[in-house]
């Protein structure tokens, strides 16, 4: 039984992963996009208000994306993620990009950077 796994294994395509350097560049290009988004009721970037939980850049240059919204009646919610997900997808050598919206943990001012602070004089 192993040996049928090994061939079936020998034989399947597998993908490397990114060089460092091109995961370095993906990284800070998605991160550089992630900050041209805006909620259209705040004066700040989604990333620096914290809103984005977390980007896995996969192997295959899929990036998926784990992010929430100030609240959950926010009037942007049906926006916000489709405009996330062309930010990410303007980056060149992006493969597909999943956005998926969360509410847990539930959002907090804490989570702003000192800059979505500083725009907001939220001191």
């Amino acid at each position: 039984m192993s040996d049928t796994a090994e061939v079936k294994t020998a034989n399947m395509e597998t993908i490397s992963a990114l060089p460092p350097e091109e995961t370095e560049r993906l990284g800070s290009e998605i991160v550089a996009a992630l900050k041209t988004v805006f909620d259209p009721e705040i004066p700040a970037d989604i990333y620096e208000l914290g809103l984005i939980y977390k980007v896995d850049l996969k192997d295959d240059r899929g990036v998926d994306v784990m992010m929430t919204l100030t609240t959950p009646n926010c009037p942007a919610a049906g926006e916000l993620p489709t405009m996330v997900e062309n930010a990410i997808a303007s980056v060149p050598g992006v493969g597909v990009v999943n956005v998926n919206l969360v509410w847990d943990p539930a959002w907090t001012p804490d989570r702003m950077s000192d800059e979505a602070r500083l725009v907001l004089n939220m001191w």
